[in-house]
């Protein structure tokens, strides 16, 4: 029989918090990257310079969040509770519409280091196998929270091994051949405009640092797990990128690299002998594949939590015999895998600078209303423990602002679309919420 309550379990503790932020945040966007980035030479550095240190403010605002308002199912309550209804339901619904398109990217990007590490997946087609892992991982969160949160512990632990590997590579080539590091200099001069759309690039490799904040309603002790759980994350995620992102783009021709679809895989073969990068690329899988199943269980419980707040129908609240959101966790299935289904026309790297984009834009909302919530608890006089509330959030504010100008206009004009979007759901669900108490108040 299925279970019809909506009250969730709190089942994820700091080590499965934790895992959520380093997972989803080192999903396949790093592996990526490199080629992403490439057309943006030594832009690229500085751009990941400006990301880091944005995110490790924004991580700060989101564990201030947590620690005010440690009853709280997320970010939701915390700009509900300071800006409002409808700056709360804009920035989420931007962020649940970023959600899906995530889960479409990964499972897009998975595709192609999979073809490296199993040639013969490569004779289906790339679209079937990316619909297949993308319905995988919906299986598995429908087995409930903590079977999700269990994969999500081993993925982290296994993805960080190939960014150990290239680190070790980065490290051995500058003691066996310094001058690799200056012979395929990036010929892209530097700028503010291309630093800061290769910033804006970078972020969606970020994208993730609110993880243990968002499934809050099934977070065991809140107050404290989520905002260590946020900042060691964010902190560690932060510092393996700083490392591995510089390699590739030093070693690898920009040319060469601009064209990758595995960047990684190709580093490893160059250096090391081909065939050698088989290995890397099983592990980047293994990070993809976890990055996806973290996003499948924050998209679901995103959607329930949306639904119990009355923007959504009441169904995608239900919970079923396992504690598992499973309305939510298939409508969302169904509009990434549309989502997959549009962009497979164009190449993969092409197709997963536009849908890192968008997502990006995506998510600002999130990062905004969260940055301005702090801002107005200072306003009030409410919480004003630490000091720090309008530092930390005029901050992030201005990291927003300076994020929206890299995005450029086209994914901005696309972020504001999808906010307007929901405006008539969200409308249709409050009047469908309201005619059926109206019988029972009657009664």
């Amino acid at each position: 029989m299925s279970n019809t309550s909506t009250v969730p379990r709190r089942e994820l503790g700091f080590w499965m918090c934790t895992a959520l932020v380093i997972g989803n945040t080192i999903g396949i966007g790093i592996f990526m990257m490199p080629s992403a980035l490439a057309p943006y030479g030594l832009n690229a550095l500085t751009g990941w310079a400006i990301t880091v240190v944005g995110c490790m403010f924004l991580a700060r605002v989101f564990a201030r969040l947590a620690q005010s308002y440690p009853a709280a199912d997320g970010p939701y309550a915390y700009i509900r509770s300071t800006l409002g209804h409808w700056p709360a339901f804009l920035s989420m619904w931007s962020y649940w519409v970023s959600n899906w398109i995530t889960n479409a990217t990964l499972a897009v990007s998975v595709v192609g280091y999979l073809s490296a590490v199993a040639p013969l997946l490569g004779k289906f087609p790339p679209v079937l196998l990316a619909l297949a892992l993308l319905w995988l991982f919906v299986f598995v969160n429908l087995l409930g929270t903590r079977a999700g949160g269990r994969v999500q512990v081993v993925c982290t632990a296994l993805k960080l091994l190939p960014m150990v590997a290239v680190v070790l590579l980065g490290a051995w080539m500058l003691f066996a051949d310094p001058g690799a590091y200056t012979r395929s200099l990036p010929v892209t001069p530097i700028s503010f405009p291309q630093t800061m759309a290769a910033s804006t690039i970078a972020l969606f490799a970020m994208l993730g640092l609110e993880s243990a904040s968002v499934p809050a309603g099934r977070v065991r002790d809140p107050g404290r797990n989520i905002p260590r759980a946020t900042l060691i994350g964010t902190l560690l995620t932060a510092v393996i990128y700083i490392l591995v992102s510089t390699v590739p783009l030093l070693l690898i021709p920009q040319a060469d690299l601009a064209h990758s679809s595995a960047p990684f895989v190709d580093l490893l073969d160059r250096y090391l002998g081909a065939g050698n990068g088989r290995w890397l690329a099983l592990f980047v899988v293994v990070s993809g594949l976890g990055a996806l199943n973290g996003w499948t269980l924050i998209v679901g419980n995103l959607t329930a939590t949306m639904a119990t707040q009355g923007d959504f129908p009441a169904a995608f609240a239900k919970l079923n015999r396992h504690g598992a959101p499973a309305r939510a966790l298939v409508i969302t299935a169904v509009l990434a895998s549309a989502m997959i289904l549009m962009n497979y026309s164009k190449s993969l790297v092409d197709g997963f600078v536009f849908l890192s984009t968008i997502v990006t834009a995506a998510n600002l909302p999130l990062y905004l209303c969260a940055s301005l919530a702090l801002v107005v608890m200072w306003r009030r006089g409410e919480r004003p423990a630490g000091g720090d509330l309008q530092v930390l959030g005029l901050i992030g504010t201005a990291y927003v602002v300076l994020t929206f100008y890299g995005v450029g206009h086209v994914p901005f004009l696309w972020a504001l679309a999808l906010a307007a979007a929901g405006v008539p759901i969200a409308l249709w669900s409050r009047r469908a919420r309201l005619a059926q108490r109206a019988p029972s108040a009657v009664s």
